[in-house]
């Protein structure tokens, strides 16, 4: 099948099936005669997986360690199941740090009066203290 059938049937587009041809990812698709690349289902397989590791948010470095681990039918479950138990780690990491900032931002936006006056908490929370500059005048 010609990308643009391995696109739609991957849900990957044609554009990042070249990309990850480019930087070794995947195989490049056998050319034809005609010059065009030729998608197996295979292929189309492989693309699924990448799909699917991105949509979980795995890094393209960690899609190729996972790409190798699946190409591999000697590989041991440890080492898939320690790679996911990291990205877990770190998404759990990210979570926590995305909540201290939706907490920081909450309180910020809840302070402002959203008024016609000049003076506004976000700003002054975002520029942080100012040595002799009183807030309060707008001076």
């Amino acid at each position: 099948m010609q990308i643009g059938t391995a696109a739609n049937a991957s849900g990957v587009s044609a554009k990042m099936i070249r990309h990850y041809e480019a930087i070794g990812l995947i195989a490049n698709g056998t050319r034809r005669g005609n010059g065009y690349r030729d998608y197996d289902e295979h292929d189309v397989h492989e693309l699924r997986f990448i799909r699917s590791a991105r949509d979980l948010g795995f890094s393209l470095a960690e899609i190729r360690a996972l790409l190798d681990l699946w190409r591999d039918r000697s590989r041991n479950s440890r080492d898939v199941h320690k790679l996911a138990a990291r990205h877990l780690f770190e998404i759990d990491r990210r979570i926590i740090e995305l909540q201290s900032i939706a907490a920081t931002l909450r309180d910020l936006i809840e302070a402002c009066h959203a008024d016609a006056r000049p003076e506004c908490p976000i700003l002054i929370g975002l520029s942080g203290p100012c040595p002799g500059h009183d807030y309060d005048r707008g001076a």
